[in-house]
């Protein structure tokens, strides 16, 4: 299933939101018709919260099947419904927007080209999957530049071939060129998307959303 969605008036709902195959989090104030459609369309648990006081969930934390990166001014308390269901990094880096730094699914991560070697490493541990550092048509902050699930991986339009043969072999998935947002190349800021559905950003094309929906492998 999918959906096209804004969020406290901005279609750019992958700031906002972050999502795994069971559970999403979504920030304080949320509507309810809206955290009720991300639950339908997304089959998850739904739990609303701050990040250290910020409601940028999506760009300040990132989650596969196994474990969740967290920015590191974020407070236990914050992510307790998460402690009881997966692993749970919170990152010490240079780097803390670790949502648009990180991009992940339950095969591979993709992370911004300066995270310190040993947050890598802490990286991994906690997803529990390969990590490399690398870009996306030039842009490190990898996670906002594409969306990945255990089914397929939609990047922007000006990804080379190199790269996106290197995509596909890392995440064992497709790779899809697309845009979202009526142009965006910023994928991961416009689309919130799992294994079950997607929801796009509410400026999103008709030919995008079909994109979105033949890349991820959506069905219904």
């Amino acid at each position: 299933m999918i959906a096209k969605l804004s969020l406290f008036g901005s279609p750019y709902i992958g700031v906002y939101i972050a999502s795994n195959n069971f559970l999403a989090m979504v920030p304080g104030g949320t509507p309810a018709d809206i955290k009720e459609k991300i639950k339908k369309v997304l089959k998850v648990e739904v739990f609303e919260t701050l990040l250290g006081g910020s409601s940028l969930l999506g760009s300040l934390s990132v989650m596969n099947s196994y474990g969740a990166v967290i920015t590191d001014f974020a407070e236990d308390n914050d992510v307790n419904f998460l402690f009881e269901r997966m692993n749970v990094l919170f990152v010490k880096d240079k780097i803390n927007a670790v949502g648009n730094d990180i991009l992940a699914n339950d095969k591979a991560a993709l992370v911004h080209v300066d995270f310190d070697s040993k947050t890598v490493k802490m990286i991994e541990d906690v997803l529990d999957v390969e990590v490399v550092k690398g870009t996306i048509g030039g842009i490190k902050t990898v996670g906002s530049a594409a969306v990945v699930t255990n089914k397929g991986m939609l990047v922007h339009p000006e990804t080379g071939e190199n790269e996106i043969d290197f995509l596909k072999n890392l995440f064992r998935v497709p790779v899809y060129l697309t845009t979202a947002n009526y142009g965006s190349k910023y994928l991961g800021a416009s689309i919130v998307a799992n294994d079950n559905g997607a929801v796009v950003g509410e400026r999103s094309s008709a030919v995008e959303i079909d994109r979105v929906e033949n890349g991820l492998d959506i069905i219904g």
